[in-house]
Order: structure tokens, then sequence, then C-alpha cells
């Protein structure tokens, strides 16, 4: 019998120290909950679920700044909630002073009461804030380099000109408009809250044209050009920016007999904005980032809600013609804070919905992640039993292995 390296015990003892790291890593993963701990246990992986990992938490943050832009949207929204309370009392109030009741010491009072609503919704504007960002006060609109000029359009039959007759005056439909001679045609608006007017008296319907009455518009100083061709009266603001805006511009047709021609004076009245006036302002408007990558935003301009823009500062009420004036002016600027609330209650709308989307990516990609990078459990404590057994197996043969070299002994006894 020869005296050699006990090449059993060393087999059994890199059996045992294969199955001992292979016990280790299975209680590594178990105790930690992940299948890749370093990069060794799986580089692919590895890398993949860090890109999975970086999208995850990306799309929780994008839900988060999602969430902050519906609270930024709320607090617009609120103070315009107030403007608009404001702007219906002003219109009460104008209402109220178009009323031949009231005595001129009545009309003072009204007055007085629409200067300090007027101011409250100016102060509502530059006031309202959200992290110390101004809101309503023109700081979020986007970026104008140049002032623009307001353009206020009226709809008549498409082959009504400036040289047109008042005869053959029509409106859209085609109707004939009925003035006749006698008629005083008074144009009323206001810029700044003062009111202005203007006013021709027909002579002869068949010589004095539309041209006639628009250009005593012209003459008052406070409009720059009236231009009628194919149908549209345009009507140009004399300056640009909200400073020289025309607000409620009104046509009021009255027979001689100072009876008033509602289908006429409703049609010549018929004007929409085709263009905005604005001022010059460096780009304020917000971007929501609601993706996890780069560009994933969404932009939100809100406009200038201060009492100056929408015409209704120190609106003009203490006289009846005044105050009817001002009914159109607060009108519009109902419609126009309207409009800006439904812009941003869509928006939110839209945040909402993208919170949900973004929630519902994040938990599928999370799920995705955890098949990459989790440990199976249930897989890896067979495999860690299994280890486990064969590690102590392994030790009991090489405590038998060990004994093998004992046999030399005996024959040395």
């Amino acid at each position: 019998m020869r005296i050699n390296h006990n090449i059993g015990a060393l087999n059994t003892h890199r059996q045992l120290s294969a199955n001992t790291a292979a016990q280790s890593k299975s209680i590594e993963k178990l105790s930690s909950g992940l299948r890749i701990n370093r990069a060794g246990d799986d580089a692919a992986g590895l890398a993949i679920s860090e890109k999975m990992r970086g999208q995850i938490r990306g799309l929780d943050q994008a839900s988060r700044n999602s969430q902050d832009g519906i609270s930024m949207i709320q607090t617009a929204e609120g103070a315009l909630n107030e403007t608009h309370s404001i702007l219906q009392r002003m219109r009460e109030l104008a209402v109220q002073s178009s009323n031949d009741t009231n005595t001129a010491q009545d009309r003072a009072n009204i007055q007085d009461e629409t200067n300090q609503l007027g101011e409250e919704i100016q102060r509502i504007a530059e006031q309202t804030e959200f992290n110390n960002k101004k809101l309503l006060n023109g700081e979020m609109g986007s970026a104008v380099s140049t002032a623009t000029t307001q353009v206020l359009t009226g709809d008549l039959e498409n082959t009504m000109a400036d040289a047109t007759t008042l005869d053959g005056l029509l409106d859209s439909a085609g109707n004939n408009l009925q003035i006749a001679d006698g008629d005083v045609i008074t144009m009323s608006w206001s810029i700044n809250g003062t009111q202005h007017t203007s006013s021709f008296t027909v002579a002869d319907i068949t010589s004095d044209a539309l041209s006639d009455i628009t250009d005593t518009m012209v003459t008052e100083g406070s409009v720059a050009s009236v231009a009628t061709a194919a149908g549209n009266m345009v009507v140009t603001a004399d300056a640009a920016g909200t400073a020289a805006q025309i607000n409620g511009l009104s046509f009021e047709v009255k027979s001689s007999a100072g009876v008033r021609k509602e289908a006429a004076s409703n049609v010549l009245s018929n004007f929409t904005t085709t263009t905005e006036a604005e001022d010059v302002r460096a780009e304020g408007s917000a971007d929501f980032q609601i993706g996890s990558n780069q560009g994933q935003s969404l932009n939100l301009a809100i406009n200038d809600m201060r009492a100056d823009t929408l015409g209704v500062r120190n609106l003009q009420v203490g006289t009846k013609s005044q105050a009817g004036t001002a009914i159109s002016v607060l009108d519009e600027a109902i419609q126009t804070v309207s409009a800006e609330r439904s812009k941003l209650g869509a928006t939110q709308n839209r945040l909402e919905h993208t919170i949900n989307n973004l929630n519902t990516s994040s938990e599928n990609l999370t799920a995705a992640e955890s098949r990459v990078r989790d440990v199976d459990m249930a897989k890896e404590m067979m495999e860690q039993t299994k280890n486990s057994i064969l590690a102590q197996a392994a030790q009991a043969m090489l405590a038998q292995a060990n004994q093998q070299p004992q046999g030399v002994l005996q024959l040395l006894r």
C-alpha cells in the first residue's frame, strides 16, 4: 500500500467548498431578495434593470410633477373664480345704473363700488402666486416680441363695402337693415374704462354710405381705421398694446322718434376680436415635465387677467349711456375669463389622466424590473436547501476520506 496524497479527501474538499460557496450565494439572494446583487451575478441583467430603475423613478417623479402642476392650476383657477364673481357684480351694477329710476347721486354711488371692484380684480391678478410665481399678471404668458394692435371684425352680407349706400345695407343672411332717413346711428366703445361715442344722422339713405357712418368713429380720434370689404367691417385700434384696445363696441340705431331698431342695432354690433391686443413680454409660460425622458413636457401659458387688460378698471357707469357700454365691456371680460378658466380646467383634466397613465406605466415597469432583478424565493429556497444538504454530505464524506490513511498505520503495528 502506497502512502500518497489523499485524493478522495482533496476531491471531497473541493466539492465541499463549491457547495458552501453556492449555499452562501443562495443565502445572500434570500436575505436581500435580489437575484442580482453584483454585476457578476448577471452583467446584462444588471444593465437592463438599472435602466428600468431610472425610468421607474422618472415616471414616479413625473407623476409628482403633474400633481404640482394641478396645484398651480387650481390656485390660478380659484383666483379667476373670484374674478368672475366680481365681474358679475359689476355687470349687475351696470344694469342697475342703466335704469332711469336712479338719481345722479345713486349713479355716483354705483360708480364708487364699480371702481373698487375693478381695483380688486387688478389686485387679485397682481398678487395671486404659486411658489412665488405670479400667475395672472401676464408674467406666465407666452413671449411677445412686438406689441400687437387689436382688430375687430363685423359680419355683413359679403357684397357689402364702404361705398354701399344705406338703403342697400344687408345682414349676412341678405336681409335689408331697414335704415331710414332721420335715423340716428350711435357708436359706443370703451378704452381703458373710458367711454367713447360718435353719432351719425342719416340725411338721405340713397346717398349716405356705410363709410359715412364709420368715418365718424375715426374722426372721434381713438380708432385708427374702419374699413368694410366683402362684408367684413374691420375696426383697428389706434395704437398697439392693451392700453389702446377697444372694448364693448356697439352700434345703436334709433328712429327719428327715438325708438331703437333692434335688428339693425344687433347686426351692426356683431363684432368679434380677430386680433388680440398684446403687450411686449418675456417668455413666462410653464413647462410641466410629465414624462421620464427629455422633451416629454406640457406647456401652459396663462394670459393677463388684470383689470387693465380686461378693460374694466375705472369702468364708467355714471350715466345711462356709459352703463350701456359698460354692460358690453363686462360681457367681453366675462367671456375672456371664462375662456381662460376653461383652458385651465381642460389642462387640469389632462394632467389627471397623465397621472393615471404615469402610475400605470410605473407599475408595469416595476413588475418588469422585478422579473429581471428580484429573486424567485421558492426556487432559491429549493436551491439553498439542496446546497445545504450537499455541503453537509460533503462534510461527512470528508471525514470518511480522512479515515482512509489509517489503514497504513494498521500495517505498522
